[in-house]
């Protein structure tokens, strides 16, 4: 899994391209756990258009972050799942907790 973040005033776009799996969770959450120490970061977009797979460690990923950022008044988007991964934040609920779009 290969991320790219980039900062935009309080909102951090994450670019994710590989498998969100059970490999790379690890290494993902801690990557963007050392990005939410930043306080003023309000709101997370992750663009997932490169995702070939991602499990259920990847909907961990996700929903951790979630928290972290509704506890600071925050929330997150996705943006270009392909269908594979759709099918799977949708059964998962994610969707119901953020917003869903097909582009920045």
């Amino acid at each position: 899994m290969r991320l790219t973040v980039k900062k935009q005033g309080d909102k951090l776009l994450v670019v994710m391209k590989g498998e969100l799996d059970q490999n790379a969770a690890d290494g993902v959450r801690e990557r963007l756990e050392s990005e939410l120490d930043d306080e003023s970061v309000r709101r997370m977009e992750f663009d997932m258009g490169g995702v070939t797979f991602m499990d259920s460690s990847g909907i961990g990923v996700l929903l951790g972050r979630y928290r972290r950022l509704k506890k600071r008044g925050g929330g997150m988007d996705v943006l270009n799942a392909p269908k594979q991964v759709e099918k799977i934040l949708r059964m998962s609920g994610v969707y119901t907790l953020c917003t869903k779009r097909s582009s920045r």
